[in-house]
């Protein structure tokens, strides 16, 4: 199942009332024991603090009387026949009035009495505002694996490969203001949906600031599958990251490629001995596939750039400075060097007398060469046809 709202809402529409300044929004699936709770304390919180503000329930297809309490007491349901948490996010803030927008799970592992000061940061001038988990946990609130090993290593990723600074990226109660959403653009509908609003607050350059919160023990069932929930994060991190997922990986295994090829054809002794024939496949191998790899990132780049609003400053200024042209004559002229070599070859071999043929660490790196000088030539083809269709 996609994880792709293919219709996303426009959260830009005109409010129905200015006076809401704080939409509080819960996503609820099957939260009975839970919701009329959390509603109350949402609400309670708010009067007791003077905040104008709302309560919505995005009920996520609830099988149970969820949404029946919510309403009793005093938050505006709505229903999200499609089920995921960024389903029911979406859906709760297309809805949502107010200028800013407090999200948190509906089973009481959140305090609702933060809510002042999540506003506090939002009036001083932030844009997004985290909460962080991390050294507040409550005995049993956390599974040791989520503690210790999913949300540190998920976190730490999420920093290495978009530099967003936060201490813990998947804490389910934030805050943002609503005006951010279309600069967002916010479209998974499963549990990634946390890691997205941090990458795209990132990427957009918005102000991101946290604060410690405590974390409750839940109430009822959790709905976190621990696996299948971390692959979906992490999935979303190295698709959203071509530099990581692609141009390091190719641009290691050209390199190692080369050294690798350089030093079976100069004869240079490594380990003690001379490497040969089978090291001068796999180098090429290496090679080959770093090219091809490299290229995919690209063409990743151009397709996030062109058709998904992405901003990246190092694939601006590359594109800034070369063209269509550059990459076929690199390609050409690398296809050439390998057509040459094989050449030399062949033209010793005839004046061999065709025999065996003594150059075979030498025919193997012109025919790589070939293989890379036309991978290059059109890949840089593609890059200009994604191109054609860029945004403005």
């Amino acid at each position: 199942m996609s994880t792709l709202h293919h219709s996303p809402p426009r959260f830009a529409r005109e409010r129905d009332d200015d006076d809401v300044l704080v939409s509080v929004v819960i996503p609820c699936l099957n939260e009975e024991d839970n919701i009329e709770r959390c509603v109350r304390l949402a609400l309670e919180t708010m009067e007791a603090n003077g905040i104008r503000g709302e309560v919505v329930v995005a009920d996520n297809a609830s099988e149970d009387r969820s949404a029946e309490l919510a309403a009793a007491a005093g938050a505006r349901v709505i229903h999200e026949p499609r089920r995921g948490y960024g389903s029911a996010y979406l859906a709760g803030f297309n809805a949502a009035l107010g200028r800013y927008i407090v999200m948190a799970d509906a089973d009481l592992t959140y305090d609702f009495a933060e809510i002042p000061r999540f506003v506090e940061h939002l009036d001083a001038g932030a844009q997004l505002v985290m909460g962080d988990r991390m050294d507040n946990i409550h005995p049993g609130a956390m599974p040791w694996l989520h503690r210790y090993v999913g949300n540190p290593v998920l976190t730490g990723v999420l920093n290495v490969f978009f530099r967003t600074g936060v201490s813990d990226a998947h804490c389910g109660m934030r805050a943002l203001r609503r005006d951010i959403l279309p600069k967002l653009d916010l479209r998974t509908t499963g549990m990634e949906f946390a890691s997205e609003m941090v990458i795209r607050a990132s990427k957009e350059n918005l102000d991101i600031r946290e604060f410690p919160i405590e974390y409750h023990p839940r109430g009822g069932e959790s709905k976190l599958s621990s696996f299948r929930d971390g692959w979906r994060h992490l999935r979303f991190l190295l698709v959203h990251s071509p530099t990581h997922l692609f141009l390091l990986p190719g641009a290691i295994m050209l390199l190692l490629g080369l050294i690798v090829s350089a030093t079976v054809i100069a004869s240079i002794d490594v380990l003690g001995r001379e490497w040969d024939l089978h090291a001068m496949v796999a180098g090429s191998l290496l090679m080959i596939v770093g090219v091809q790899i490299v290229s995919l990132g690209l063409c990743a780049h151009a397709y996030g750039t062109y058709f998904m609003r992405e901003k990246d400053p190092w694939f601006d200024r590359m594109r800034a400075r070369f063209r269509l042209e550059h990459g076929l004559l690199l390609g050409g002229a690398v296809g050439l060097v390998g057509v040459v070599i094989a050449a030399a070859i062949v033209v010793q071999w005839f004046e061999r007398g065709f025999g065996a043929l003594s150059e075979e660490r030498l025919a193997i790196f012109a025919a790589s060469l070939i293989i890379i000088g036309i991978q290059i030539f059109f890949s840089s083809f593609l890059l200009s046809i994604l191109g054609l269709r860029r945004r403005s």
